[in-house]
């Protein structure tokens, strides 16, 4: 069995002694909100203000320490004033212990849109693409629409989705679907599937990263040159991006680029993730401030691949084509190429081993 293990104390050495003081002064913020939860649980008012004050601060100095690295993009500290409601509202479905499944993946798949146009959505390209819209109306005439919208053809039409299974499965086919949806050419992007997972055993401080090449789904031929796209609904450690992407570069290949897209970053993640990787940018909707000792992120929003998809028995977990059975013949409508994409990576990398 082939497999390739990154620790945390690797990624840890990536850290600038700045990095680490900003972290440790996030531990201390935090830790005073740990005392007040409480207080807040048992609708103390005086403690709601004192809870706001502290987020308030700790999103002050997150934003600091984002502005100093421009390949950190946080849709809450760079968008317009007049969107930072929609995100934080969305985050705030999200994190909902109260928002089940369907209403989850229903803003995942929001969450993905607006990480898309932060993206790309915004570039002012000099040359536009018109698209011409057949519509059912016939009388007196067939009737046709046009609508224009900015050339990203440049951006977007030399993109691979490589995607971490299991919960980045769906994040990766949104916006494998935004491209396809925004290209002018329909283009509908190659999947490279990998085989990741942590050793939840360990503790964050001493964790393990695990790549399964065995059951991976990649050729290196077709990530050569390539803009590298990333879509985790979560990055809580930054461990499972910096292992497959370190392995890529070992391997010899020589991407164009590298993104990373997620709906919530933990701070130690988004930084230990460009520190480690020269050529990638972070892009996420929010940002929280510290780890727990397990390595999840607080406050966080708990296991987001178990909230898309569902549980996984421990002795029979399913493989990438059960878990895109599982989503159902609407999901399979409307992420129909990208399923088709899917399944065809993972029969011919099948059949070639």
């Amino acid at each position: 069995m082939s497999k390739v293990i990154l620790k945390a104390d690797e990624l840890d050495g990536y850290l600038t002694a700045e990095d680490r003081e900003n972290l440790n002064n996030m531990d201390i913020l935090f830790a005073k909100a740990l005392d007040i939860f409480p207080k807040v649980q048992n609708c103390d008012k005086d403690a709601e203000k004192d809870l706001i004050t502290l987020y308030n601060e700790m999103g002050v100095l997150m934003q600091k320490i984002c502005h100093k690295d421009p390949r950190l993009h946080v849709y809450s500290f760079i968008s317009p004033h007049e969107d930072h409601s929609e995100a934080s509202r969305l985050i705030a479905k999200l994190r909902d212990v109260n928002t089940e499944n369907k209403e989850f993946v229903y803003y995942i798949q929001r969450a993905y849109e607006m990480l898309f146009k932060l993206a790309w959505g915004s570039i002012h390209a000099s040359h536009k693409n018109y698209l011409i819209v057949k519509t059912p109306v016939t009388n007196p005439a067939q009737n046709y629409a046009v609508h224009k919208i900015n050339n990203i053809d440049s951006k977007i039409n030399n993109t691979v989705m490589c995607v971490m299974l299991r919960g980045a499965l769906l994040p990766s086919m949104i916006m494998s679907k935004e491209i396809e949806e925004y290209s002018s050419s329909g283009y509908v992007t190659p999947f490279a599937l990998f085989r990741i997972y942590r050793n939840d055993s360990k503790l964050e401080k001493d964790m393990e990263y695990i790549l399964d090449l065995d059951k991976s789904f990649f050729n290196l031929d077709d990530l050569n040159g390539k803009d590298l796209v990333f879509a985790d609904p979560m990055n809580a450690t930054g461990g499972s991006l910096v292992t497959v992407v370190k392995y890529l570069l070992s391997a010899g290949v020589k991407p164009r680029s590298i993104i990373f897209f997620n709906a919530i970053a933990a701070l130690k993640g988004a930084l230990r993730v460009v520190r480690a990787l020269d050529n990638c940018d972070v892009y996420t909707l929010w940002m929280d401030g510290v780890l727990n000792k397990d390595a999840y992120i607080m406050p966080g929003l708990g296991d987001a691949g178990d909230r898309i998809n569902g549980h996984d028995s421990e002795t029979n977990p399913r493989n990438i084509v059960q878990l895109l059975a599982d989503y159902g013949a609407g999901m399979a409508d409307l992420y129909r190429s990208q399923l088709r994409e899917i399944e065809n990576t993972v029969l011919r990398i099948r059949n070639n081993k």
